[in-house]
This record gives structure tokens, C-alpha cells and sequence, in this order.
């Protein structure tokens, strides 16, 4: 065999490797590739298939000068693959951690609905009213108010809403606006506090021009209050110190918005309302509803 051919054999077969190792490397490159816009497109909805620079990359070929011979098709392939590998990896890693994060917060969420329902089960009810049941409240017994306070809390059979509400009766005085408010009322003290609010509503959408119109609307805050609702109960108090500032009860809706507004953890702004109060209705608030709005500054920690 000639010598000079066994010299140049081994050159020979490695130019044969690199083409056959390229042809074997590029269906995963371009497999990769594929997966690559997979998983961008599942992370990255809005990228529109777009591919995303990696946040390692590896480090820049130096440019190839005139003379310098330029690299083979298996370096340029595994350059590829290994870029592609680190953008795989970093985006494996993120949807993980959104993973982890999704699970976190559908955990606490859990939690809380866990113990709101432990809560409702349990009957928690709002803390109680400044007015006791001892004596009639400033909405029906106002100073110089003549008229009978109505009568005393109404025992109902107990599990039947239906009648609970048939057991408080209406009144019929000739004065629709009057027997409207009278009857929200009742059912408030019968502790209906739903249907106290749709009746006192309708009150004040029916007669609002009445003298009882701001009762109506100050005791249906206070029904919201009572059923545990600050939110609603804020709504009908400020209502009704906006829509009938002149109103008998727009002194008391401030009080109660207030303590609205402390159960909302926003006791800042329940001391904003107190000294709105003292501000406008300072003249005209009796000795007892003056201690008890200093009691309500001392609750909300008012400076």
C-alpha cells in the first residue's frame, strides 16, 4: 500500500466526521428550536411567537480575520444547542416560580374563604349599636317628639323568616310616609335587617320630602350596620348627610358613619367625619350625642 495514503487517511476521515456529526446534530437543533418557541409562546402570550433574548448567553465568536480559516458546522451546531439549552433552562425556571407563586396565593385565598365561612357559620354579628334597647333611639324618640315610641321588640317564631316578618304588624295612621318609616323600623328592632332595608328604601324613594324621609335613611344604614355590612351602611349614612344635610337625623348618619368607617379599618378617616361633625352640627348636638362622639374619638384614636 502506499505510504503517502495511510499518512493523509486519518485527515480524510475527519472531513468526513464533520458533515455526518452536523447532519446528526441538526434535527435537534431544530427540535430544539421548536420547544424553545413552545414554551415562549405559554410564558410569553403576547410575544407572538417571537424569540426572546436569553439571560445567559454564551460569550461572543471572535471575528474570524481574512486568511483565518472559519469554524467547522459542528462548533457553529453546539453553539446553537448550548444557547438554546440556557434559554430552556432560564424559561423552565420561571414558569416554575409562577407555578409556585399561583399555588401560594390560591393558598391563602383558601384560607381566608376558610375562616369567613367559620366566621358566618358562627353568627359573628356587628359590635352593638350606641343606643341600648333600655330607651327609645334618637330616631323615633327626638327631642319634642310627642308621638308614641313604637312597641317593643317583636318575639318571632324562630327559623321561620316568613313569620318573623308576618308577625311585625303594620301601622295605619293616615300617614303613609309616617306608617312606612314606622314599619322599617319595627322590623329593625325585630332584627330583620334585610327586609328593614328594602322597607326603609322604599321609604325614602317614596317620600322623600317627608319629615321621616332622614330617619328612614339614617336607620337603613343602621340596619346595614346591625347586619354586618360597614360598607353599604357608609354609603346610606354619607347619603344621607349629602342628599338632607337639614334633616333631623344628618347629625347622627355622621356619628354612625364614623363607626362605619372604624370597622373598615380606616380610623383616619372616621376622625376626618368627627370633626366634620363638631364643625357643622356643633350647636345643635345634645349633651349625650356629644359624649357620644367622645367616645367615638377616643375608639378611632383621634388625635
Amino acid at each position: 500500500m502506499n505510504r503517502s495514503f495511510l499518512i493523509l487517511l486519518p485527515f480524510g476521515v475527519a472531513a468526513l466526521a464533520g458533515p455526518v456529526v452536523a447532519q446528526d446534530l441538526s434535527p435537534r437543533v431544530d427540535r430544539l428550536e421548536r420547544e424553545m418557541r413552545a414554551v415562549q409562546r405559554k410564558v410569553f402570550p403576547g410575544g407572538a411567537g417571537q424569540l426572546v433574548e436569553p439571560q445567559i448567553t454564551a460569550p461572543q465568536a471572535p471575528v474570524a480575520t481574512p486568511g483565518v480559516p472559519a469554524t467547522s458546522a459542528v462548533a457553529d451546531l453546539t453553539a446553537r444547542v448550548s444557547s438554546l439549552e440556557s434559554q430552556l433552562s432560564s424559561l423552565t425556571g420561571q414558569i416554575e416560580q409562577n407555578q409556585y407563586q399561583l399555588r401560594q396565593l390560591q393558598q391563602s385565598f383558601e384560607a381566608y374563604r376558610t375562616s369567613t365561612d367559620a366566621k358566618l357559620a358562627a353568627g359573628v354579628a356587628a359590635p352593638p349599636p350606641v343606643v341600648t334597647d333600655t330607651a327609645p333611639p334618637r330616631d323615633v324618640a327626638a327631642a319634642g317628639d310627642t308621638r308614641d315610641a313604637p312597641p317593643p321588640r317583636i318575639a318571632a317564631p324562630a327559623g321561620d323568616r316568613a313569620a318573623q316578618v308576618a308577625a311585625v304588624a303594620k301601622p295605619s295612621t293616615g300617614d303613609a310616609g309616617e306608617d312606612a318609616y314606622v314599619y322599617g323600623y319595627r322590623l329593625w328592632q325585630a332584627k330583620l335587617y334585610p327586609e328593614a332595608a328594602a322597607a326603609l328604601k322604599k321609604m325614602v324613594a317614596d317620600y322623600p320630602q317627608h319629615r321621616r324621609a332622614s330617619f328612614a335613611q339614617n336607620l337603613l344604614g343602621r340596619a346595614y350596620l346591625d347586619d354586618g355590612k360597614p360598607s353599604l351602611a357608609s354609603i346610606a349614612f354619607y347619603d344621607n348627610y349629602k342628599k338632607m344635610p337639614d334633616g333631623e337625623r344628618a347629625p347622627d348618619s355622621l356619628l354612625y358613619l364614623g363607626q362605619s368607617l372604624v370597622q373598615l379599618k380606616k380610623p383616619a378617616d372616621a376622625c376626618k367625619v368627627y370633626d366634620e361633625l363638631s364643625d357643622v352640627y356643633g350647636d345643635r348636638m345634645s349633651a349625650a350625642m356629644k359624649a357620644d362622639v367622645a367616645n367615638a374619638r377616643t375608639t378611632a384614636k383621634c388625635k
